[in-house]
């Protein structure tokens, strides 16, 4: 394995990352490493700036995507309901995710890298859209001018007739979400004409965001399950196989944070990044959402669990950064991210004397009572599979639900 760039996750060669981590690399993906030109240092404001920037962005989706998932289950739109992940969907998860990773890996090696990441970015287009104008709609409800008239829309297509007729697509919006998807669109179009690093982020925050919003876990035991399964997944790929690295060189897509180590010398226009991957965002931050339902369902006022998990977060991500920069080699971030947000609320849980009731707690059952079940898997932790399943699946076809007032 190649030198390590201070202040990278991965070798310093390696193009943009897909998988869990942080990672310097060209702005095009080509090879950061050439005989011809000299190896890029990271100045320690420049490095202290971008790791800083990238915890900070991570917290948010994390933050508000469980703010969110709280009541996501009271949305008229089959689109917002959320999918639940049980026990036997977690143990299966690594399963799916190494055949997924895998399976790319083949997919590079035998077809044209160049035509595989066209069409990937025209995936990526459309799923962005509806994942950012999904993200910006609470926002425009507040900010939305009182003056201007408001106009309800409505998208339905359905299948059969009289009692056997089935809604395949129900889709409600108004003016407010019109805007919503042209501003959404320009971003879009930005990102597929520039590939710009803003465009990208955003696209990143708004598929992390609604990860943590519409994937639920419908127990602590399962959330371990998963968290557990994948933490064992990350370690052998990462460092038992090349696979990992051959994808994340091969693949060009919104789904990883980035920013600038170079942004005092190059501005805007700086191209040698720091990553890290969405899949270091949206697994822990399912868990964290969790136990943000488990702490409304003690109806105690308090959000113990859920602090302490996020405070867990952070020092499992400072954790990961920390231990790259003193071995300078490749890191696998849910190796440290999983046992902090477990073993942190299981001792609070034990110090409480809460652990049993924290164990028997049922997502499903105290918040979300007509939650779906899980029939789309998402798949590499970070990848495209992972983000783009969790968009599709919740638009996928469902009967219309009419839910009790909650």
């Amino acid at each position: 394995m190649a030198d390590v760039d201070q202040g990278s996750v991965l070798p310093s060669e390696t193009s943009p990352l897909i998988l869990d981590g942080l990672n310097a690399t060209d702005s095009n993906g080509t090879d950061a490493v050439n005989a011809t030109v000299a190896k890029f240092v990271a100045t320690p404001e420049g490095t202290a700036l971008a790791y800083g920037s990238l915890v900070f962005m991570a917290l948010l989706p994390i933050f508000f995507g469980a703010l969110r998932s709280v009541n996501c289950g009271k949305s008229k739109n089959s689109s917002d309901m959320p999918e639940t992940i049980t026990g036997r969907d977690a143990a299966r998860f690594p399963i799916i995710a190494s055949c997924t990773l895998f399976g790319l890996y083949l997919f590079f090696k035998i077809f044209s890298q160049e035509y595989i990441n066209l069409l990937l970015s025209m995936y990526f287009f459309v799923l962005g859209i509806l994942a950012l104008s999904h993200t910006m709609s609470p926002f425009m409800n507040r900010i939305f001018p009182a003056n201007i008239p408001i106009k309800q829309y409505q998208l339905l297509f359905t299948q059969g007739s009289g009692e056997t007729k089935e809604e395949i697509v129900n889709y409600e919006f108004d003016t407010k979400d019109m805007i919503c998807l042209v501003i959404s669109t320009v971003v879009g179009v930005w990102y597929i004409l520039k590939k710009h690093w803003i465009a990208n982020n955003l696209f990143g925050l708004a598929f992390a965001l609604n990860g943590v919003e519409l994937l639920h876990l419908n127990n602590v035991s399962t959330g371990c399950i998963l968290l557990g399964g994948l933490f064992v997944y990350d370690v052998f790929w990462v460092f038992g196989t090349n696979v990992m690295v051959t994808v994340a060189k091969s693949f060009e897509a919104p789904i990883k944070l980035v920013f600038p180590q170079d942004l005092f010398e190059k501005g805007l226009g700086a191209n040698q990044f720091a990553m890290l991957g969405l899949g270091d965002i949206v697994i822990p931050g399912i868990f964290i959402a969790l136990l943000l339902r488990f702490d409304v369902s003690l109806k105690k006022n308090t959000r113990t669990y859920f602090y302490t998990s996020f405070l867990a977060y952070i020092f499992g991500l400072g954790m990961t950064i920390w231990v790259m920069h003193t071995f300078k080699h490749a890191q696998p971030a849910l190796l440290y991210l999983v046992p902090a947000c477990i073993g942190f609320p299981v001792v609070v849980a034990l110090l409480k004397g809460e652990l049993t009731e924290m164990f028997s707690y049922e997502s499903s059952e105290e918040v979300l009572p007509h939650t779906p079940r899980l029939t789309h898997y998402p798949t590499v932790s970070g990848s495209p599979a992972s983000l783009a399943n969790s968009m599709q699946s919740s638009s996928s076809p469902r009967r219309r639900r009419n839910n009790p007032p909650m």
